[in-house]
């Protein structure tokens, strides 16, 4: 079994698309490890609005700023991509509300999947703790530019408006 690093954190999900809410997280525990990798996966329970290489994009635009972060493509189980990362940490970024009791289910069975790697839960700042991408979807087709960017960064709203007028 490969040495794990405490050193090393992945921040995995599906960024479809990436939100202030992830940007936050993102900049937060980058300054937290050495190394930060982005995992850009699939999750077949949600209708995708960008593919993986788009969402990877949009990504790689958003944190230019943070040397210390590398994004990746992954498919299947997250903890395995974390323990392929060679990392100890998992960031998963939660709503007060909405997702702790899924997201303790899922580290609950992460730590029976892999005990040597830990979660740490991260909430994003104030006004951005309740911004999901799946709100993002519901509210893409109404809202206009200046609405939109109270959620996403500025390249991601012009990605998330044409890519609505071409599915509308």
């Amino acid at each position: 079994m490969p040495e794990l690093s405490p050193r090393i954190a992945v921040y995995p999900g599906s960024f479809d698309p990436v939100t202030l809410g992830h940007m936050n997280v993102i900049e937060r525990a980058s300054r937290l490890f050495d190394r930060l990798i982005v995992g850009v996966g699939v999750n077949i329970e949600k209708n995708p609005l960008f593919s993986p290489e788009e969402r990877m994009g949009l990504l790689r635009q958003s944190t230019l700023h943070i040397p210390n972060l590398e994004i990746r493509p992954f498919h299947g189980l997250a903890v395995e991509f974390v323990r392929s990362c060679k990392a100890k940490v998992i960031v998963r970024g939660v709503r007060p509300i909405t997702d702790i009791q899924a997201e303790l289910t899922m580290m609950m069975a992460n730590r029976r999947l892999a005990p040597d790697v830990e979660t740490l839960f991260m909430i994003a700042d104030g006004e951005l703790a309740h911004v999901s991408s799946s709100l993002i979807k519901q509210i893409a087709g109404v809202c206009n530019e200046e609405e939109l960017s109270r959620f996403l960064p500025p390249h991601v709203v012009a990605a998330v408006r044409k890519k609505v007028a071409e599915i509308t």
